[in-house]
C-alpha cells in the first residue's frame, strides 16, 4: 500500500497508509486535531535488486536473531590448510 503524506499548520508532517487512490485530499493531524492537505512527495523508488534486499533483510535479521553454530565444520581444526614454501614469504612480519 501506498504511503501517503499530510502537513499540518501547527505539528509536524504525518504519514498515513491507505489503499490506492483512496487517500482524501485533507485528514486530520493525530496530534491537535486540526485539518492538514495531503502533499505531494517523491516516490520511495529503490534501484537495487531482489539479491541485494535479500542481503539487507538477512543482515537486519542476524542482528537480531544472530545464527547458533553448535560444533565447528568438517576440516576445522586439522591445522592450516594453506602452507606456503616460498622462502620470500619467511620475511615477513608475524602477528606476535
Amino acid at each position: 500500500m501506498p504511503l501517503y503524506s499530510y502537513r499540518c499548520p501547527d505539528c509536524a508532517d504525518f504519514d498515513v497508509q491507505r489503499p490506492m487512490g483512496q487517500a482524501p485530499d485533507s485528514l486530520t493531524c493525530p496530534g491537535c486535531g486540526k485539518v492538514s492537505a495531503r502533499r505531494f512527495t517523491v516516490p520511495n523508488l529503490s534501484r537495487a535488486s531482489s539479491s541485494a534486499y535479500r542481503l539487507i533483510e538477512s543482515t537486519q535479521r542476524s542482528a537480531a536473531e544472530p545464527a547458533v553454530v553448535r560444533s565447528p565444520g568438517a576440516g576445522a581444526g586439522s591445522g592450516p590448510a594453506n602452507i606456503t614454501t616460498n622462502p620470500l614469504h619467511r620475511k615477513l612480519p608475524r602477528p606476535d
